[in-house]
């Protein structure tokens, strides 16, 4: 953002204006002007709010790359569900793969008593080696769409490729695009022409602006909307899987006003972690939260050591549902 002053206009007084509103400025002169370049990391003002200010003449901002997301409402209808600022909390609950019809059937029935709107469970999934379970496939969208339907619980699971993301979409309420795909600009497109919401992860070294774009992506080709989901960053310390970006979640969710979900299993990797980093995203402003279950993590096909057990899925959301809702109500 550039302000430019009228002449004759007290440029010390305008900027201690600016700085009023969270504005930090540098001076520069153009044309015999005198203006400010308004720092990248100064608060949310509407440029037009700025007019107001004695002595300013002009304000000029950057044009969006992501327009689209930009209009989106702060809010968003999936089925049954309002997922987004001011809204009760969302939660997506389920385990990592879907491993039997029996398996998340017995999940389903566990959780939908506990307040979880979503049912998720991987039915392909991206692993770092081709030697670990890839997923059922086709089969486990339909097991999928049964047990939630038996329950009346929403889908969320996720579509690898373009060529799987009609079948998805058949079965999904909200198609998820994983991290390693956020790139993936053929899915994206793929994922937006099916017409369904689309729940976008952000990619494990993507900046805020590269993960709003992608999401461009998706409403531009059709997607009904996009929510997106922190679920980590790569780090150089190993000590947990990813760092979970909170103040990203702020950002999108104080600032931009934008539908978000945490994933805070993804986010730590680890059990005994996920209920500390859940409250905090809750705390920040996420409208909803992506977690793993198993009854047996240690018999899980995939990420079990990340996966709560049931009795702490229960604990968790008892004491999360309350709370969150506060917080909605008066954001």
């Amino acid at each position: 953002m550039i302000v430019t002053l009228r002449a004759g206009a007290d440029a010390d007084t305008v900027r201690r204006e600016l700085a009023a509103l969270g504005l930090w400025t540098r001076r520069f002169e153009h044309d015999d002007a005198v203006c400010f370049l308004v720092e990248a990391h100064s608060s949310s003002v509407d440029a037009r709010a700025l007019g107001a200010i004695a002595g300013i003449e002009s304000v000029a901002t950057a044009r969006s790359s992501h327009p689209l997301v930009d209009a989106q409402p702060r809010a968003v209808r999936v089925g049954r569900v309002i997922i987004g600022v001011g809204a009760p909390p969302v939660f997506m609950v389920g385990p990592c793969s879907v491993e039997s019809e029996e398996q998340i059937r017995a999940a389903a029935r566990r959780l939908a008593p506990l307040g979880a709107q979503f049912l998720r469970g991987g039915a392909f999934k991206p692993r770092t080696s081709p030697y670990e379970f890839q997923g059922r496939g086709a089969v486990a969208l339909r097991w999928l769409r049964r047990a939630a339907d038996d329950v009346g619980m929403h889908v969320v699971t996720e579509a690898m490729s373009a060529e799987d993301a009609p079948v998805v979409a058949e079965h999904a309420d909200l198609v998820q695009v994983g991290s390693r795909n956020m790139h993936s600009y053929a899915l994206l497109r793929a994922v937006g022409q099916t017409g369904r919401p689309v729940l976008l992860k952000r990619g494990m070294a993507a900046t805020v602006e590269e993960w709003l774009n992608a999401a461009e992506y998706c409403l531009l080709h059709g997607a009904k909307s996009v929510v997106l989901c922190e679920r980590g960053i790569r780090s150089f310390d190993p000590s947990t899987r990813n760092v979970l970006d909170l103040g990203a979640v702020a950002l999108l969710a104080h600032v931009h006003r934008l539908p978000i979900v945490v994933d805070p299993s993804h986010g730590t990797g680890r059990r005994e972690l996920v209920p500390a980093l859940a409250r905090a995203a809750m705390a920040s402003g996420a409208a909803g939260l992506m977690l793993e279950t198993h009854d047996s993590p240690g018999d899980a096909l995939s990420d079990g050591p990340q996966a709560l057990l049931p009795a702490q899925v229960a604990t968790l959301l008892a004491e999360l549902r309350p709370r969150a809702t506060e917080v909605a109500a008066h954001a």
